[in-house]
């Protein structure tokens, strides 16, 4: 059986024929030392075909498709002009990189595809000395054309996407939780530290942010008064809290401390208050950025739980595509490996069991409703993932259905069916998109417009200042482009002017 392999490079696609592969699998060790020998490498492989890319917007359109399973066209029409017609006398087999193209190319083509074997080393091959196997194609000419593409497929990979925000929701998860533990260990020190100077302090505010911001404001008990009670309102909020502050100071059993350790406990809890607010405003930046990225997972089961979900996934798109007894059990994963090992019984929940609903449920509804609340939230996360006018009317009507299910657990009341529930949110969702597109028609058009514009921009410049022209460019000198350009222009007032003649012929 004869063999083909595909080799796609940034320049273009390349088609070898490979000699007596037969007995080339069966000494795969001599081949992979024949790999580095560009002559003993001849003797295996040859170019049968080669079709470069006419520009660079079509180049990093074939390498999107090829990086996404796909098949391009310019892949299928070469394909067809260079490999032979299949049939039972003559029967090859095409030689891929990727399994998922090999998949792909043996459904579109109807032929046998393989990427195991000798199949990788004979890439390998052709990959070292591709550019000695082309004619007219140099070592420099192949790295410039490698170096355009891959700057280009790495610039529109980071602007795909770009309003959904998925990076910025898992990094602002992570500093939330980091900044939770950092505080709670500030605060306990700082309790500690002062209470050697005020330990009453300690019972009379028992909040951690409260507490600091007290010990910001008093610094010496000694220096506490009827005077310092409208401060000490302000900070605490209570007058009788402010008061039994002023009473604890004058009979507090702590000892004195110096200016220099006042002030170093005065700089500590300033930090710790900073921090708490900021803290904050954080949680109040990650509520904004759900709302916008995944609105329908945030209503129905919260900010911090849909994030840590979004960040466990590592996107919005991986967790839409994640089943729901995934979802289920996502973050206990020791838990589930150490269960299956011991065979003993698996987790319920994961991060779920954050959620309010799994609180709320009784000790033997708790897997239920794990389950049940799983299947909402794979669903809210698809909505979110692939809607082009997110909005959180989805989201609630799951979180109704949710509260059904724990009344129907409880009580035995029966709930609303999914199908009654999914139309009338569909109804309600159409006509907030209704009313939305009526009140601004216009200018989600020019938006829209320039988008396309800013788009083929970027593209058309990327592609001129990366790729070579005799690697990916078209090679049309600037006379022919302005004289087309001209052509162009002058087309549209001809046709004006044999309207103008027919209209004056009919009067």
């Amino acid at each position: 059986m004869a063999l083909y392999a595909l080799y796609e490079h940034a320049a273009g696609y390349a088609v070898f024929s490979v000699n007596e592969f037969e007995e080339i699998s069966m000494l795969l060790p001599q081949v992979e030392q024949s790999v580095t020998d560009l002559s003993r490498f001849n003797a295996l492989v040859k170019l049968v075909g080669f079709s470069p890319f006419k520009t660079a917007v079509s180049a990093l359109e074939n390498v999107n498709a090829i990086s996404e399973g796909l098949v391009p066209d310019d892949l299928l029409s070469f394909l067809d002009s260079v490999l032979p017609k299949a049939s039972k006398k003559n029967k090859f087999t095409l030689g891929v990189a990727d399994p998922k193209l090999g998949a792909a190319l043996a459904e579109a083509l109807k032929i046998q595809c393989s990427h195991i074997g000798a199949v990788p080393e004979i890439l390998r091959g052709i990959r070292h000395h591709f550019p000695k196997l082309v004619k007219g194609f140099s070592e420099k000419s192949a790295g410039v054309a490698q170096l355009g593409l891959g700057h280009s497929y790495s610039r529109c990979k980071v602007k795909f996407n770009v309003h959904r925000s998925d990076n910025m929701i898992i990094q602002s998860i992570a500093l939330l939780d980091q900044l939770d533990k950092d505080i709670n260990t500030f605060s306990m020190r700082i309790r500690e530290w002062y209470s050697y100077h005020f330990p009453e302090l300690v019972k009379i505010v028992p909040e951690n942010y409260l507490f600091a911001k007290v010990a910001h404001f008093i610094k010496d008990r000694k220096s506490l008064s009827q005077e310092s009670l409208e401060g000490l309102e302000e900070v605490v909020m209570d007058s009788e809290k402010a008061q039994a502050i002023i009473d604890a100071s004058k009979m507090s059993m702590g000892m004195d401390i110096s200016v220099i350790d006042l002030l170093n406990i005065e700089m500590f809890a300033k930090r710790v208050v900073k921090l708490s607010e900021y803290r904050h405003q954080l949680a109040e930046y990650l509520h904004s950025k759900m709302n916008n990225v995944a609105p329908n997972l945030q209503s129905l089961i919260g900010d911090q739980v849909g994030a840590r979900l979004i960040s466990k996934a590592g996107s919005l798109t991986n967790l839409a595509k994640y089943p729901a007894s995934t979802v289920q059990i996502l973050g206990a994963e020791k838990a589930l490996f150490r269960a299956l090992k011991t065979k003993s019984n698996t987790p319920k929940y994961g991060l779920l069991f954050n959620s309010t609903f799994i609180g709320r449920a009784t000790a033997k509804n708790k897997g239920r409703i794990s389950r049940f609340l799983a299947n909402k939230c794979s669903i809210a996360s698809r909505i979110d993932c692939f809607t082009e006018s997110p909005n959180n009317v989805f989201g609630e009507a799951l979180k109704q259905q949710v509260e059904d299910r724990l009344k129907f657990y409880e009580s035995g009341e029966t709930p609303r069916r999914n199908l009654e529930v999914m139309k009338e949110a569909m109804e309600a969702a159409a006509e907030i998109s209704a009313v939305q597109s009526q009140s601004q028609p216009s200018a989600k058009k020019k938006k829209k417009n320039k988008k396309r514009k800013h788009e083929n921009k970027d593209a058309n410049g990327d592609a001129d200042e990366t790729l070579d022209e005799t690697a990916n460019g078209n090679g049309l000198p600037d006379e022919t482009i302005q004289q087309c350009e001209a052509e162009t222009e002058r087309e549209p007032k001809k046709k004006k002017k044999k309207k103008n003649k027919n209209k004056e012929v009919e009067v």
